[in-house]
């Protein structure tokens, strides 16, 4: 049975998010030097080699790749995406980037997903990568909104992102959640914190700052 977001959403808009995402990644990649590919990401253990095969995987998923890795990392998600990224990113960058082209407009998934995985996993995953290198990338703040919801009503309850105790509100849309001491920042620092990552401590404010993630 579809959740009540998954029914209420316009499936078509998250696949149009999806894509500028991702040609968005891809521009970006394209101009990274040989360095900064092969430096550490906000994902320990992943370079930014790493975590862009991985995002731009998802449409090329199936079960015959996901298995080994899930096998390999003893059915913890965290550790299968690790190996599986890993893998990925023995490529050489122009394959990489080669993949971004091809799959911008893909709307393949892998088993047990939505276009609302497709998002966040473009979203985030272009975060992890380009801020270590001191790049900024601006997500839209309606595509942002949607991925936290999905990221709330799905993901946290698999990997238990620490966001409880706090009233999120997003400073550029009309988005909030939870209750406690506020945490006011814009649409995308908020997705970050509700994927586990860390907010820009610049760009958030409110007296429950002190409980979540900044850097």
């Amino acid at each position: 049975m579809p959740t009540r977001l998954e029914a209420a959403m316009d499936y078509e808009k998250v696949w149009g998010f999806v894509a500028a995402e991702r040609r968005a990644f891809g521009g970006m990649l394209a101009a990274l030097s040989e360095e900064e590919w092969l430096a550490p990401s906000a994902c320990p253990g992943w370079t930014v080699k790493d975590v862009s095969a991985h995002a731009i995987a998802h449409p090329q998923h199936h079960l015959r790749t996901l298995l080994p890795a899930m096998i390999r990392g003893g059915f913890d998600l965290n550790k299968a995406g690790l190996i599986d990224g890993q893998r990925r990113g023995r490529a050489p960058a122009d394959e990489i980037l080669r993949q971004f082209e091809v799959y911008a407009e893909a709307r393949r998934l892998p088993p047990m997903t939505t276009p609302l995985e497709a998002l966040v996993d473009t979203l985030v995953h272009t975060q992890d990568a380009m801020r270590p290198l001191g790049r900024s990338y601006d997500m839209p703040p309606d595509a942002a909104a949607i991925g936290a919801d999905r990221s709330l009503a799905k993901h946290q309850k698999i990997f238990g992102y620490p966001v409880a105790g706090v009233r999120l509100v997003a400073s550029d849309v009309d988005w909030s959640h939870g209750s406690g001491p506020e945490v006011r920042a814009p649409m995308q620092e908020l997705l970050l914190l509700v994927t586990g990552r860390a907010a820009a401590a610049d760009l958030v404010e409110g007296d429950g700052v002190g409980s979540v993630r900044v850097a």
